[in-house]
């Protein structure tokens, strides 16, 4: 974990805005060039007993995992142990049934697999037991034909390509274990969980709201009973779940240090995980690009390589930039996180309350806090000239 240093007042007074506007508890982080430049925390991480958060205080970031579970997928990759054009079927056999013998690793990054559903009957007990999902993502019949429909697979995605992750590690460690030794644990971002301890569970922020999901649901592609508001993702079952779709908790300060890592091209205070010239491939829209999404009710442009790309108007969020240099991952309520490989910054936003006006209008809440940042790195950037 990062000492949290004295924000910069202008990092403060745009927490206090956010505050004003409705966020509960709010922590944000950047780096830029390698450097931390911005670790500042605001609000309370329980409402009701009034408990401030502070530098310990742990956020859930729903989808902002996959931009981690991604880096997994491609740290494999690196190492010449995953091909991203092979099929699925190739490191996982059991895969291979029902029409999904030809689907590629590739697809299942970029949300083109055609299998967006949740099992049956699933509950946030069984969500939590990886051999019970895995086996009924294995026996799945696509929804849309593999390879050639766009179909955000909002939470199943995490099993699909967490289970590559596994089948291809030859220790065969538990993905949460894959993670925090090959990624997490190298680059010093120690606070990011999949699955709380029972020593750090007081530390998880309490959540509130978003109970009320808007989305083309008619596959039973997110279940009320796991996604997405705080009734479900408030409970220990949940918070304790191997979930590499959705389920991290972490603090801002080390999602921002692994999207670091990304946005200094693969190496972060002398630890390198990828190659530049993989970290570069980011940024290529997946095929389809354009074509609209079959479960996201807004535009959409997303990646082949498992992160949404930033330079799009209209279908990128424009707080993470304007130029096609940028990768990013945003999780359900607004939490988002972001590395931009031109100019070398990377930035995690966290907070707690997934009504807050983030949600429909980023610009209210989160805006203030970019805008500071941006001046910040203006500054150290004018100050190397």
């Amino acid at each position: 974990m990062t000492t949290l240093r004295p924000p910069d007042r202008r990092i403060t007074a745009a927490l206090d805005r956010a505050l004003e506007l409705g966020e509960s508890g709010i922590s944000v982080a950047a780096y830029h060039r390698g450097e931390l430049i911005v670790n500042a925390v605001a609000g309370v991480g329980d409402v009701d007993k009034g408990t401030p958060a502070d530098e310990r205080t742990l956020f859930p970031v729903f989808s902002v995992t996959k931009g981690v579970t991604a880096t997994a997928v491609h740290l494999q990759a690196e190492r010449g142990l995953i091909d991203l054009q092979a099929p699925v079927a190739r490191y996982w056999p059991e895969f291979a049934v029902n029409g999904k013998e030809s689907v590629t690793v590739e697809e299942a990054l970029s949300h083109r697999a055609g299998i967006p559903q949740m099992p049956e009957g699933v509950t946030p007990e069984f969500l939590a037991d990886w051999e019970w999902m895995t086996e009924r993502v294995a026996g799945f019949t696509p929804i849309y034909e593999p390879g050639t429909a766009n179909a955000y697979h909002v939470l199943v995605w995490g099993w699909i390509v967490g289970e590559v992750v596994r089948r291809t590690d030859p220790a065969r460690r538990p993905f949460d274990v894959f993670v925090s030794e090959e990624i997490t644990g190298p680059l010093g971002a120690d606070d990011f969980h999949l699955g709380v301890t029972d020593a750090d569970l007081p530390r998880v922020a309490k959540l509130y709201g978003g109970n009320e999901f808007s989305i083309v649901d008619e596959h039973n592609v997110s279940p009320k009973a796991v996604f997405p508001g705080s009734d479900a993702h408030n409970l220990r079952t949940m918070q304790q779940a191997v979930d590499p779709g959705a389920g991290a908790i972490t603090t801002a300060d080390s999602v921002a240090r692994i999207f670091a890592m990304l946005a200094e091209g693969g190496a972060l205070n002398g630890v390198r995980l990828l190659s530049p010239e993989r970290v570069a491939t980011f940024t290529q829209p997946r095929e389809g690009a354009y074509d609209a999404d079959k479960v996201l009710t807004i535009p959409v442009w997303f990646g082949a390589n498992g992160f949404w790309l930033g330079g799009e108007a209209g279908a990128s969020d424009p707080l993470v930039g304007d130029h096609r240099e940028i990768i990013y991952s945003p999780g359900a309520g607004g939490s988002l996180a972001w590395a931009d490989l031109r100019d070398r910054l990377a930035v995690a936003i966290c907070h707690n309350n997934m009504d807050s006006p983030a949600v429909v209008d980023p610009e209210r809440t989160f805006a203030p806090v970019v805008r500071a940042i941006r001046e910040i790195v203006a500054e150290r950037e004018e100050s190397t000239r």
